[in-house]
């Protein structure tokens, strides 16, 4: 691969082990399953207890009303509720319920176990390779991180 095919090639295999991770998860997991935004929201607010709509959405790059739709199919599941901020009346305050954090928390281990299951198989070398790419991957995510944000 030249240097020239990396970002392409590189993005293409991340979009791909997501995509492929995430069907495997879904498959197993019991209960509705939930799509890719589903997840992202619930883990937005898992880590950010009391987040907004309008916050959410800026912080997944949405339109206030998809999370807003997001939100209503995720407190319909129980996953997801919401209640009024004190600060303005018209606004809605998110929080993980225990199903919800259970439902997570069951989605990263299974994720967990398929990806450590996956390493495992792999020869020792590929493993040293995956491990070495870490440090530069995180670097990248950070990178993204910061034009995305605008710092």
């Amino acid at each position: 691969m030249t240097t020239a095919e990396l970002p392409s090639g590189l993005a293409e295999v991340l979009a791909g082990i997501q995509r492929l991770v995430r069907r495997r998860v879904r498959r197993d997991v019991a209960g509705p399953r939930l799509r890719g935004a589903q997840t992202e929201l619930l883990a937005l607010v898992a880590e950010r207890p009391g987040i907004g709509v309008s916050a959410a959405a800026k912080e997944l790059y949405l339109a206030g009303n998809s999370v807003s739709t997001l939100v209503n199919q995720l407190t319909a599941a129980g996953l997801l509720s919401r209640g009024t901020d004190p600060g303005d009346r018209r606004s809605a305050l998110l929080r993980p319920t225990a199903d919800g954090l259970a439902r997570l928390a069951d989605w990263r281990a299974r994720r967990g176990e398929l990806v450590a299951r996956q390493v495992a198989a792999m020869s020792g070398a590929d493993q040293a390779l995956l491990a070495a790419a870490l440090p530069a991957l995180r670097r990248l995510a950070q990178r993204l991180h910061e034009e995305v944000e605008g710092t």
